[in-house]
């Protein structure tokens, strides 16, 4: 069944569709064109399981999620068995469709999910939680070669709308405190898939990550004001040495204190909460920006560079969200063409990351090879 979406300029943006165990797959569309018609999903599929769980660990205060369930997931299959390339006549994928252009469909192996609902705060006792929250992949393209840094500026704006359509969508689901899509490229990295894609988690409690940043956000909002990331994103474009890049809505550098060999985090310049804050134009400068930048990355060695590109964005409600701005992080375990940064004993078991590579001399490169 297909539930046709949003109306722009009288065309159709994207359509709900849904596969043959129940879960939703989302058909995008580019600019002036028609989100496809996905066919019947005709896979003889088992029905959805129940939720793994969620365990509190009481010497950190934070969530862990127990899902024995992804132990079967699907593991780098060749291209002719790839699950997010289009179905065609003699074998089904997870799209059914022979042609698409960016596809969001629920993880068939949720780390979080299917079902909605509300955690406590707390877990005094050792008693797990069900793992609500909600697990989704983003697919770029139908092509099983390439990335995001491949894509036409096009395409690349369709993903931004697909983002937004799910961050509102999402955010609006019960239970729901965090959204956060993100990609992992490079089997470095640990990617299950090589097809060019991302997922989106729904979180029903904040990471530890977005409890640390929302805390020095709104604690130097009451103190001073003024937005944290806006206050930095201002030093660094006047400071120069880290910046990478600068548009009219957005712009990249290489922070002060950066854990990895390469990273880098695209900033927009209005305080906005999420993609789905985002304004036209905006998203426009947004799809070619963050493009470009993962093709700087690429150019840096003469194979592809492994990454994990963390869109943080605000909490769902709260004074975490009124002090928290939209902003990427992007990194990358590379230290060399052909060594990687693991995280030992002090990242791993402390937190205390140690970086052989200081900014500057990040940002520089990059400022090199940007397109």
């Amino acid at each position: 069944m297909s539930v046709t979406g949003r109306i722009p300029s009288g065309l159709i943006s994207h359509r709900v569709h849904h596969l043959a165990d129940g879960r939703e797959a989302i058909f995008f569309a580019d600019a002036n064109a028609i989100a496809p018609e996905p066919a019947p999903d005709a896979r003889a599929l088992d029905p959805r399981g129940e939720p793994g769980q969620l365990r509190y660990d009481r010497l950190t205060g934070d969530w862990v999620a127990v899902a024995a369930h992804r132990q079967s997931r699907t593991y780098l299959p060749p291209k002719e068995e790839c699950p997010l390339c289009p179905s065609t006549q003699g074998r089904h994928s997870e799209i059914p469709a022979e042609d698409f252009h960016v596809v969001v469909f629920e993880n068939r192996f949720p780390s979080l999910g299917p079902d909605l609902g509300r955690i406590p705060a707390a877990a005094p006792v050792q008693v797990p939680a069900p793992a609500y929250g909600r697990c989704e992949v983003v697919v770029f393209t139908p092509e099983h070669e390439g990335s995001f840094a491949s894509l036409d500026d096009a395409r690349a704006r369709t993903v931004i709308d697909a983002w937004a359509q799910r961050t509102a969508a999402l955010s609006a689901m019960e239970g729901i405190a965090q959204v956060f899509p993100f990609e992992n490229r490079g089997q470095d990295i640990g990617v299950t898939l090589h097809h060019p894609h991302g997922q989106i988690y729904a979180y029903p409690y904040l990471t530890p990550t977005a409890t640390k940043m929302a805390a020095q956000a709104v604690g130097h909002l009451e103190k001073t004001g003024r937005t944290l990331m806006g206050e930095i994103l201002d030093f660094e474009r006047k400071e120069g040495t880290r910046m990478v890049a600068a548009g009219e809505h957005f712009s990249v550098f290489v922070p002060f204190a950066a854990r990895w060999p390469l990273e880098a985090h695209l900033v927009p310049h209005r305080h906005v909460p999420d993609f789905a804050a985002l304004n036209e134009a905006e998203k426009d400068e947004l799809a070619v920006m963050y493009r470009d930048l993962l093709r700087g990355f690429d150019a840096l060695y003469e194979t592809p560079t492994p990454y994990i590109s963390a869109w943080h964005q605000a909490p769902v409600a709260g004074k975490e969200r009124e002090a928290s701005r939209l902003h990427l992080q992007l990194t990358s375990p590379r230290r060399a063409a052909d060594k990687l940064k693991f995280l030992a004993g002090s990242e791993a078991a402390m937190g205390a990351f140690i970086n052989d590579v200081p900014a500057e001399q990040t940002a520089a490169r990059l400022r090199e090879v940007m397109p």
